[in-house]
């Protein structure tokens, strides 16, 4: 990572001594700012200087990205958002239709390639495939999540038949849903749910930085607020903090800090709104209110 950032630096630097534009594209952008964001920085630094022509453009699925920040590149940041709106149910059937269905005009059998056609349309006007469609953009709406879902269901077809079928996109919906985090979440306790849903929301509403502390006053603001019957002491809120640290669904900002208590050491998710959403909406008894806060954040 430090090659590319030093790399990046000195594009951007000929770039802009030699009069001309580059632009850096950085798709999935959450996953840069994890770690130390060195290539982040130097990008952004190199945009400071007078001599640089650049343009970085994050794309990202997480509405959250730039919060992921550390302070040193979001000053740099410009804070500029374009937000696209997941497609409508209309948009979203066409869009199905035109990746499912063969063409005409192929070296496929006719009769084949019709019958092929003819069970996606049944497929898709079927209300069990709408309300597979519904779930699977409920917690990502993505379109790569789509096609891997689509992708996923066609691996499972019958090739004796040749056709799809129901069957097989509740398989590819099951085998994208066991996601190993999402595993943890349903072994987690109620307390650490609550301690995940508190710090989705203080980096809702925008807080630079949170730690265990911090925590605790949003957990008794939400006590004070619906005055829920989980109210758990500090000393037992603490070990579910670690027990979440341990499981590596939360992690510390950094690796400074190593004498501070764990109270005072600054922490993020390490888990997705919708990770955390569908991990949610899975856990058995998992409670109204968590459920109620976290459809409020989305």
């Amino acid at each position: 990572m430090h090659i590319h950032a030093h790399l990046s630096y000195r594009v951007a630097r000929e770039c802009g001594l030699a009069h001309k534009t580059v632009i850096f594209v950085l798709d999935e952008f959450d996953l840069f700012a994890q770690g130390k964001q060195r290539l982040l920085y130097s990008l952004l630094d190199a945009m400071q200087s007078l001599t640089s022509q650049a343009v970085v453009i994050g794309v990202s699925s997480r509405l959250d990205a730039d919060q992921l920040l550390e302070k040193r590149v979001r000053s740099r940041f410009s804070h500029r958002k374009l937000l696209f709106l997941p497609p409508s149910k209309e948009d979203l059937q066409r869009l199905l239709k035109h990746i499912l269905e063969l063409p005409t005009e192929s070296s496929l059998p006719h009769f084949y390639v019709s019958e092929f056609n003819s069970s996606v349309l049944n497929i898709l006007a079927d209300e069990r495939f709408k309300q597979l469609i519904d779930t699977l953009t409920t917690s990502d709406s993505t379109c790569s999540h789509l096609l891997k879902f689509l992708f996923s269901a066609v691996r499972h077809m019958n090739v004796e038949t040749g056709l799809l079928s129901i069957d097989n996109f509740k398989a590819a919906l099951a085998s994208i849903q066991r996601q190993p985090k999402l595993e943890c979440l349903n072994d987690c306790s109620i307390l650490e749910l609550y301690i995940l849903v508190c710090m989705r929301r203080l980096e809702v509403k925008e807080q630079d930085s949170y730690n265990f502390n911090s925590v605790m006053k949003e957990y008794q603001s939400i006590h004070d607020s619906f005055q829920t019957s989980d109210y758990y002491s500090r000393n037992v809120c603490l070990r579910a903090f670690e027990h979440l640290l341990a499981r590596e669904l939360i992690s510390f900002m950094d690796h400074r800090g190593h004498n501070q208590s764990i109270e005072f050491r600054s922490v993020k998710l390490l888990i997705s709104y919708h990770e955390l959403y569908q991990g949610l909406k899975s856990y058995r008894s998992c409670p109204a209110i968590l459920q109620k806060l976290i459809d409020r954040e989305g």
